[in-house]
């Protein structure tokens, strides 16, 4: 019985695709004829693979074919040889996948296909484009799927932090891929930028510290420089870091803006990302050293109507200073920069972000490094991102190991950063802090012995004075600069003696 005899049988009607703009059926980001067009293109000439090499990968295309075709004639020109539809053709045959790029007359489409003016760069961007926004999908599928999963090990913070690293590393994808610059657009930059510290009248080309000495070592904090400030417990490397994201919010400094008018600007803007101390201490801290009150007193509450009055005043003053602090524990590089990026978008402008410590900072959810060190090290490679991407300095702390202890000399060295990896890699400027005095105190002996009084002298020596030593800096001198730090209000400032216009050591 035929299949139209049968009464029960009903003939289908033919499947009919759904249209494009139909809501319920998307198809995924891709222009085949562009792909088709630049492949051709460059059959035609390879040197116009060239324009495009750079930022544009064979996993960017959306056919198979155009993947094993654009990394085929890549590895061919790269050893020397013709990329062409006969070398193509060959290429394949020997690896028996010619099927699997269309075979032979396919190749002789694409060369044949090709438009005879084409912007290869432009072309490029788009098939690039296209590739994030397929893969941006994936990672919204993905968010989507895991949302829905009901394993109660990874919270819903905790996803949120994955989904944020997993974009974090989509939007970095290529971004320090800016190829070529004509030198004389980079020697307008090197102008500007003389221009500006010349202007400001303090040989500054980036944000101010506050402290002579170091300002003069540094010509400030740089943008998009990874600064790294290291020292053992109880050096002051809190104290100084917040003395200098202080000093920044509050300064007063004459730049151009981008028609080239002079403005004052009252204060940069600075972000102070706090894992260790809760954002009430560190502004408890700022407080005290501006009223010059302990701030073991104030919290103790065992200050004077005066010293009251004189902390009222101080907090009046500091209201206006544009100094933001976040105080999430055990924060990641993703949640950093997002964060960052939203106080950028918000207030106008983000010209300085401090990180107290890199030790305490997590990598992204999802991320499982072998050891602490590989981890350590995708922090600041995260970090260094970061600031060039948002073109400012990042001053991150961070911890020395305990081998400075045992040594009898315990001022640190590079060698002596902790989990160091790609710490003094990745870094522009690497700083130490150490006090001397704060080990001889621990170290004073019988005051009835002989070694008492040559104690002595060297505590009035040592007595109030640190140092500043400046193993590393891409851009200058390395070298060491003195401090005055009064422990009592944690605060440093610039040494006396130096004060008489005598160059730093």
């Amino acid at each position: 019985m035929t299949a139209q005899a049968d009464p029960w049988f009903v003939e289908e009607p033919p499947f009919e695709a759904p249209p494009d703009d139909d809501p319920a059926y998307r198809q995924l980001p891709a222009n085949l004829e562009i792909e088709m067009a630049l492949l051709g293109a460059i059959l035609v000439d390879n040197r116009i693979l060239e324009q495009v090499a750079d930022f544009l990968d064979a996993e960017h295309f959306f056919d198979p074919s155009h993947r094993r075709i654009y990394d085929a004639v890549r590895r061919m020109t790269e050893r020397g040889g013709q990329a062409s539809p006969a070398t193509l053709r060959d290429h394949f045959q020997q690896q028996d996948r010619l099927a699997d790029v269309g075979g032979p007359r396919y190749l002789a489409e694409l060369a044949a296909s090709a438009i005879g003016v084409i912007d290869a760069v432009s072309f490029g961007q788009a098939i690039h484009d296209l590739h994030l926004r397929r893969a941006l999908v994936a990672i919204g599928g993905e968010v989507v799927n895991e949302a829905y999963d009901s394993d109660l090990d990874l919270t819903a913070a905790g996803r949120i932090e994955k989904a944020e690293h997993r974009l974090f590393e989509l939007a970095t994808t290529g971004a320090g891929q800016t190829g070529f610059r004509p030198f004389v657009s980079t020697l307008a930059s090197a102008i500007d930028m003389a221009e500006s510290a010349f202007r400001r009248e303090g040989s500054l080309t980036g944000v101010t510290t506050g402290f002579r000495d170091v300002d003069a070592k540094l010509g400030g904090l740089q943008r998009s420089d990874l600064l790294v400030l290291a020292g053992r417990p109880g050096m002051g490397k809190t104290a100084l870091a917040t003395n200098i994201a202080f000093n920044a919010a509050r300064a007063r400094v004459r730049e151009r803006d981008d028609l080239g008018e002079v403005q004052e600007i009252d204060g940069y803007a600075v972000a102070f990302f706090s894992l260790e101390m809760s954002a009430e201490q560190l502004a408890l801290r700022i407080l005290a050293e501006q009223a010059q009150v302990s701030s073991d007193e104030i919290r103790r509450g065992r200050i004077t109507q005066a010293q009251f009055d004189s902390v009222l005043l101080a907090s009046r003053e500091l209201e206006a200073i544009k100094l933001y602090i976040d105080d999430t524990p055990a924060i990641s590089v993703s949640q950093l920069r997002t964060r960052a990026r939203r106080l950028l978008r918000s207030q106008g402008r983000l010209d300085l972000i401090v990180v107290d410590y890199i030790q305490l900072m997590q990598p992204g959810a999802g991320r499982r490094p072998e050891n602490r060190v590989q981890e350590v090290s995708e922090i600041t490679r995260g970090l260094k991102t970061v600031a060039k991407e948002l073109d400012l300095p990042i001053l991150a702390l961070s911890q020395l190991s305990r081998a400075v202890e045992q040594r009898e000399d315990k001022r640190p060295h590079l060698a002596d950063l902790r989990e160091s990896g790609s710490i003094e890699q990745d870094a522009d400027v690497v700083m130490f802090i150490y006090r001397e005095e704060y080990y001889l105190e621990r170290q004073e002996p019988d005051p009835n012995s002989d070694k008492h009084r040559e104690w002595q002298e060297k505590m009035e020596r040592v007595h109030n004075l640190a140092d500043v030593i400046v193993a590393k800096q891409r851009h200058g001198p390395t070298g060491r600069i003195e401090l005055y730090f009064e422990g009592r209000f944690t605060r440093f400032a610039d040494y006396e003696k130096l004060r008489d216009g005598e160059p730093p050591v």
